[in-house]
């Protein structure tokens, strides 16, 4: 199987939004000892700071499945759940990847 990664679009309660990147490196620290969690970014649309997309790749398709139906992320999500107003998840097979060459400015 292929690295997998999933995308998740979501947008917090007005308000919410220093509580809800906190919970969500707490979580995010505890899923990045999962079996199969590779990355995880947590970022925010520069132009709506009530904007988020939680980007993250695993190892293939089975580990982030098993996970998405797991006791364990229902806990470590609920507070998240409670601070968000929608949210829209995407997965995506990862092709190719290509990175930047080390030199200045970077």
């Amino acid at each position: 199987m292929s690295r997998v990664r999933t995308v998740l679009s979501m947008r917090t309660r007005e308000g919410c939004e220093e509580r809800f990147e906190s919970e969500w490196l707490t979580a995010a620290e505890q899923i990045r000892t999962l079996d199969g969690c590779l990355h995880q970014d947590l970022v925010r649309d520069a132009d709506d700071p009530r904007s988020y997309l939680i980007i993250s790749d695993w190892a293939d398709r089975e580990r982030l499945d098993a996970f998405g139906r797991s006791a364990h992320r229902d806990r470590l999500l609920s507070i998240i759940r409670e601070l968000r107003e929608s949210a829209d998840r995407h997965t995506y097979q990862v092709l190719h990847s290509v990175t930047g060459e080390p030199g200045e400015g970077r």
